[in-house]
């Protein structure tokens, strides 16, 4: 555990991201001493893959990319149309973590933030079928560039389709092995009974592991069992990042996506340093 990679996701700052904001960004993440940084793909273009490249390599940083499925990005019960265009996104997505190195893509790679619906048990299991044809024509996509993709669960009030480990594990397994799942503490604390039983059916298809707080802040500030989460990761044989993924009130936009309707720390800054701090104690066994 103690050689973990923890990264910090630059929506705890900004949203969109851009050039301007990574040029001053990473560097100040990278003096701190994280090890890593989730950098969010909102829309294509808003920043450009061969900078970050160059940003990244000077700041001696780590990256994945994430997959931010707002409004209209759909890869199942939506029209062929919108389906197809999001896969395009999806496969930009994919250049973009080719290009500045990355490893995965990660994030709720199905249907977009926020929607929810009633489906009976054949229309559910209509929709993850065409959802895992879309997955497994990104992930051939993926394969091919050398890049994993990690699907996210969401708790109930951001999706009514993966909630759980054990969903997302069903839906994967049968795909190349170049899928996997992207854990998220505080969407587990939400959804899952039993946390030992939710990183073992993960087992090793785990990918990646956002930690933040019960409250969406800062990690080890908060009700998480954070000592029985760093027991489960250690009984999978977790390899993969720890990342700290909170969100910015300042936005209107992403705050009432996220539901931040409060500060969560003293500051963003103090969010992501305290955070830092805690993780690198707990990572090496301490408390």
């Amino acid at each position: 555990m103690t050689d973990l990679p923890i990264a910090v996701n630059t929506f705890v700052w900004h949203s969109p991201l851009t050039d301007e904001l990574l040029a001053t960004t990473l560097p100040q993440i990278a003096g701190w001493g994280f090890d890593a940084v989730e950098l969010p793909l909102e829309n294509i273009g808003d920043w450009d893959p061969g900078a970050t490249s160059a940003l990244l390599s000077e700041s001696g940083l780590r990256c994945v990319v994430g997959a931010v499925f707002g409004p209209g990005r759909e890869l199942a019960a939506a029209d062929p149309v919108t389906i197809d265009d999001t896969k395009r996104y999806v496969r930009a997505a994919v250049d973009a973590a080719a290009r500045v190195g990355a490893a995965m893509v990660i994030g709720p790679m199905y249907t977009s933030v926020g929607r929810t619906w009633r489906m009976s048990p054949p229309e559910r299991e209509a929709t993850l079928r065409e959802l895992r044809d879309s997955l497994a024509e990104c992930a051939e996509y993926a394969g091919q560039r050398g890049i994993a993709l990690a699907v996210e669960p969401l708790n109930r009030y951001e999706t009514s389709l993966l909630n759980t480990a054990a969903q997302t594990r069903e839906l994967i397994e049968d795909l190349p092995g170049n899928v996997g799942l992207n854990l998220d503490t505080y969407h587990m604390n939400i959804e899952e009974r039993d946390l030992r039983a939710a990183f073992r059916v993960a087992g090793d298809r785990l990918l990646h592991l956002q930690v933040c707080g019960n409250d969406r802040g800062a990690p080890g500030h908060d009700l998480q069992n954070w000592p029985l989460i760093r027991d489960c990761l250690a009984e999978i044989s977790y390899r993969g990042m720890l990342g700290i993924e909170s969100f910015t009130a300042d936005n209107a936009s992403i705050a009432t996506a996220a539901s931040i309707w409060r500060p969560l720390a003293e500051s963003q800054d103090v969010l992501a340093v305290e955070g830092l701090r805690f993780l690198r104690e707990w990572r090496d066994g301490r408390p």
